[in-house]
């Protein structure tokens, strides 16, 4: 499944990972971590200091991960990307749980919108 999912990581096969861009080295830590065959991976801002073009081979790979049978728990400040694929999302507002629900109902909540994905956010 690894070099399904991260082909061009076959290519930098005998680069040092300290020598890749930082999209890069975050399909590493991803490989890496499914090299183990996990049912549950943990992935903390997986788009933090990404390109847009790297944030979306990000998502991307975490919905092929996903749909591969493997369950993907992330925590991420992009949450209108996050929203837009993921089954469930909570909502935190001062370290508690302020909203719950699937990611388009989250996507559509008007005071999510209002308070944290902001009045651009509204989903046509």
């Amino acid at each position: 499944m690894v070099e399904e999912l991260f082909p061009v990581l076959a290519e930098r096969r005998k680069q040092k990972a300290g020598a890749m861009s930082g999209g890069e080295r975050q399909m590493l830590a991803m490989a890496r971590a499914l090299m183990t065959e996990p049912q549950l991976l943990l992935l903390d801002e997986p788009s933090a200091g990404l390109s847009p073009l790297h944030q979306d081979h990000v998502f991307d790979r975490c919905r092929m991960i996903n749909s591969a049978g493997v369950a993907v728990l992330m925590v991420e400040q992009n949450a209108r990307r996050c929203l837009q694929f993921c089954d469930r999302g909570y909502v935190l507002d001062q370290g508690r749980n302020a909203y719950t629900g699937t990611g388009t109902a989250l996507l559509h909540d008007e005071k999510v919108i209002e308070l944290y994905l902001g009045t651009l956010a509204r989903v046509r």
